[in-house]
């Protein structure tokens, strides 16, 4: 007879009580799709910058200038502004550990003046720059925040920026 219940209580299998799993369930399925409405996620489009025509590559038709590519080079030291039509606009040396973004946004606005229809640009890093130095220098060239009606607007600077490495520094042996 004790070998009966004993066998009994085998192949009877336990109740499985998910209650409080349940409860668990219906508390955070609302909290998770409440908190979902707030949440965004920004996304900017990249691009690789454009091959730097050399001597070697063929020439274009001879009637038909190069685009303006206009170069944000982010080094260590100093950030510069250059054109393949200009070569380098101005350089902004590193003061007291940050760069004159200001001074950046102010010199790119009299380029856009001169040239409204263009909307690319290039920003070329050093190895070992920061991932902040490149998204303070991306929100420098892309927007700018202007005065309108009393009112502060963003208006679009250079918004198609490509990302690439920065050519090296030729130094004389």
């Amino acid at each position: 007879m004790r070998n009966r219940r004993l066998r009994r209580s085998l192949l009877t299998e336990p109740e499985l009580n998910i209650t409080a799993f349940l409860n668990l369930m219906v508390i955070l399925i609302p909290f998770l799709l409440i908190s979902a409405v707030f949440s965004r996620v920004t996304i900017l489009d990249m691009h690789i910058p454009p091959a730097i025509e050399t001597s070697d590559q063929p020439a274009q038709e001879k009637n038909e200038e190069p685009p303006l590519q206009i170069n944000v080079v982010i080094r260590k030291n100093n950030i510069a502004i250059t054109s393949n039509k200009q070569g380098l606009i101005q350089r902004f040396q590193k003061v007291d550990g940050s760069y004159d973004y200001p001074a950046i946004s102010e010199l790119l606005q009299n380029m856009k003046d001169k040239v409204p229809e263009h909307n690319s640009a290039n920003i070329l890093l050093e190895a070992d720059i920061p991932y902040e130095i490149l998204i303070q220098a991306m929100d420098v060239v892309r927007i700018v925040e202007v005065k309108q009606d009393g009112l502060r607007v963003q208006a679009a600077l250079f918004p198609e920026v490509s990302i690439g490495d920065a050519p090296q520094i030729e130094t004389n042996k």
